[in-house]
């Protein structure tokens, strides 16, 4: 029934439009009356909302906008994705896919434009010193914001309600969704914008204080690239999460096999999507808090061994029980693949692994005890667990973690594996391919392995005599990329697998043990330069992950399967897992916002603009879990809403079109 369909656009896209500009214009107008009104009213700093604080008022707001904003930000990325595949492969259920991922946008986007108008009315209202401050910087960009949202409304309407019209001419259509995802990164670059010049503010005068530079010195803050990469990561990884609890949900709830087949996948898809992102997600919050370091080191003192050292162990509780997680689903799901039994033995061992390094990776350096644990003790450090505290363990164990999650969906994409055809007899493509993603790899190894090499000491503040204390990371990159060309010296003589086995065996070594205890040579006596360790261990992590993926794909490549996988045979508790994961993931980007935001502590623009309100303190953990459950309860209650007014108009259509 089209006429319904477009009826239902038109309400859905106008709405959400009109609640934006509504809101937003409520906001700005306040806004105005309250920074320059004076003539009518007296001028205050702060406001409360009906006798609630202000503070906690914006971040609920804020916080509730940012789950929704990654979501909608998040979810085209894959989405799009996912119908090139379709394209490509010419299986329809990869269309149906992402058009079941688009479907749950619409659904959720008048509500993120609905929560952005509301922040702008909360934070002009109750804060019009800062936003005058703000707006003093950064009012052209606000104009710049407001006409890419406008965009990004009608392109992504025209995406979804267009799909079965440009059935036939999927390039225009999968155009319009790139374009969607373009104007999405520009949207989030210049909140981000917003976000990290309240951290790390530029163009500052150092005698008067006042802002003496441009908008685009003040957007290209030090702070505003390792931000923009970590969202972008984390936008994907929550987008991925969201769509797996969703999928969790019809699953458990369809009526026919085919249904549950279908949502089992989209289960699937979400999940690996979200370990994905979240392999990479780890080393981009490490970039971000080097820079924040960088610019401040009282910010990143208080980050890691402060204020906020106990919120960053909750923290690592939330990261590595998502990988955890996501390692259960896998295994559940080599239930449903004929012939994956055969790798059941690993998972003990993998498990293991994740265990332990789970336990390093949450393990404190101090610890609060009273003055008679600590004469028990023997001091405030324990004499062994203190060591496990240190970024040199961290880094070592989230390594580990990766790549046993790695080494998890290897066994999965093999279970019904059987024959497999010899490399040799792959096709020139394959070889081509493999030397291109492979050399890629191997190439990123030797130019940062030959920068260790020529680092000057002084680059890090160190002297000159700390230079010897580099060779030892340049020596072990170089051994990567040898190991690298070995396994495809191995993969071109038909020993692909072996290849693979040697290269993974001195990926662990190098990163976990010995680069791993190598950090804590370093962190005493040249501490600087363990932050080149850590950037040494992540690239021969994810060299050895594409190296070892790409083999993989031309290796099983038109082998024999031992049967179909048996979509649909998963149990319920699988899709409870998927569930949990949504709620992990959403509580645990709760906790990173609540670290980034209260580093400022009692500065509105760090070092500029101090907070001089009754509210300028650092809230405690217990306070921020009880503010951050309360948003996570709401979003979910909000989104529930979203999804099931979707489905009573998917519902009235597939009535409609049976009566007719």
């Amino acid at each position: 029934m089209p006429k319904l369909r477009n009826k239902s656009f038109t309400f859905r896209a106008i709405s959400g439009i009109w609640i934006f500009v509504i809101l937003t214009g409520i906001g700005i107008i306040s806004g105005a009356f309250s920074v320059f009104g004076a003539e009518t009213a007296e001028i205050v700093d702060y406001r409360t909302f009906f006798g609630f604080d202000p503070r906690t008022t914006v971040w609920i707001i804020a916080e509730l906008h940012l789950m929704f904003g990654a979501f909608v930000l998040g979810v085209p990325m894959f989405a799009v994705t996912v119908e090139y595949v379709g394209v490509l492969t010419k299986e329809e259920r990869y269309d149906r896919l992402a058009k079941d991922f688009t479907r749950l946008l619409s659904a959720s986007f008048a509500l993120t434009a609905a929560l952005g108008g509301l922040l702008t009315f909360a934070l002009f209202t109750l804060y019009p010193k800062v936003m005058n401050f703000m707006t003093g910087i950064f009012s052209e960009s606000f104009y710049i914001y407001a006409f890419f949202f406008f965009g990004e409304t009608f392109v992504l309407y025209f995406y979804y309600y267009s799909w079965d019209r440009l059935k036939n001419r999927k390039g225009i259509h999968i155009s319009a969704g790139v374009l969607l995802n373009i104007i999405g990164l520009i949207i989030m670059g210049i909140s981000n914008s917003w976000a990290t010049y309240m951290m790390s503010p530029s163009g500052i005068d150092p005698e008067t204080m006042k802002f003496t530079g441009t908008l685009m010195e003040a957007i290209w803050n030090p702070l505003w690239n390792p931000l923009n990469l970590h969202r972008i990561l984390g936008n994907a990884v929550f987008g991925g999460y969201v769509a797996g609890a969703y999928a969790a949900v019809k699953f458990l709830t369809a009526q026919t096999e085919e249904d549950r087949a279908h949502y089992d996948w989209m289960g699937y898809v979400g999940n690996f999507i979200a370990i994905v992102s979240l392999l990479f997600l780890p080393f981009a919050g490490y970039y971000l808090g080097r820079e924040v370091y960088s610019f401040s080191p009282i910010m990143g003192n208080n980050m890691m061994g402060g204020a906020f050292s106990w919120t960053f162990i909750i923290q690592a509780i939330g990261i590595g029980s998502l990988l955890i997680l996501g390692n259960f689903y896998l295994w559940m799901g080599m239930g449903r693949i004929p012939g994956a039994e055969r790798y059941q033995g690993f998972i003990k061992f993998i498990l293991f692994i994740l265990t332990l390094s789970f336990a390093i990776w949450l393990t404190p350096h101090n610890l609060p005890l009273s003055s008679g644990e600590q004469l028990q003790m023997g001091g405030q450090y324990h004499p062994t667990l203190k060591y496990f505290g240190l970024m040199p363990a961290k880094n070592a164990v989230i390594n580990f973690m990766i790549l046993g999650t790695f080494f998890s969906f290897l066994l999965y994409r093999r279970g019904n594996i059987s024959k497999t055809i010899p490399f040799s007899k792959q096709g020139a493509g394959a070889k081509i391919w493999t030397l291109i993603f492979t050399g890629l790899a191997f190439a990123a190894i030797l130019w940062y392995g030959e920068f260790l090499w020529n680092l000057d000491p002084k680059e890090l503040d160190l002297p000159p005599q700390k230079a010897e204390f580099f060779s030892l990371a340049a020596w072990c990159l170089i051994g990567q990329a040898f190991f690298i060309a070995v396994a495809v010296v191995f993969t071109f003589k038909d020993q692909g697998k072996i290849g693979q086995v040697i290269l993974f065996t001195y990926t662990v070594i190098n990163t976990v043990f010995i680069l791993g205890i190598y950090g804590f040579v370093v962190m005493a006596e040249a501490s600087p330069f363990l932050r080149n360790i850590a950037v040494a261990q992540w690239l021969s992590m994810l060299s050895c992950i594409i190296a070892v993926l790409t083999i993989d794909i031309f290796l099983f490549r038109k082998a024999e399967h031992m049967g179909a996988i048996r979509w649909g045979k998963m149990s319920a508790v699988s899709q409870y897992v998927l569930l949990t994961l949504f709620i992990v993931a959403l509580l645990t980007m709760g906790i990173m916002g609540f670290i980034r935001s209260g580093l400022r502590e009692n500065w509105h623009v760090y070092g500029v603009l101090q907070d001089t309100s009754e509210w300028a303190f650092t809230p405690t953990n217990l306070y921020a879990a009880k503010v951050i459950a309360f948003c996570a309860l709401t979003f979910i209650i909000m989104m529930t809403i979203a999804f099931w007014l979707s489905e009573l108009g998917e519902k009235k259509k597939v009535v409609t079109a049976s009566n007719s």
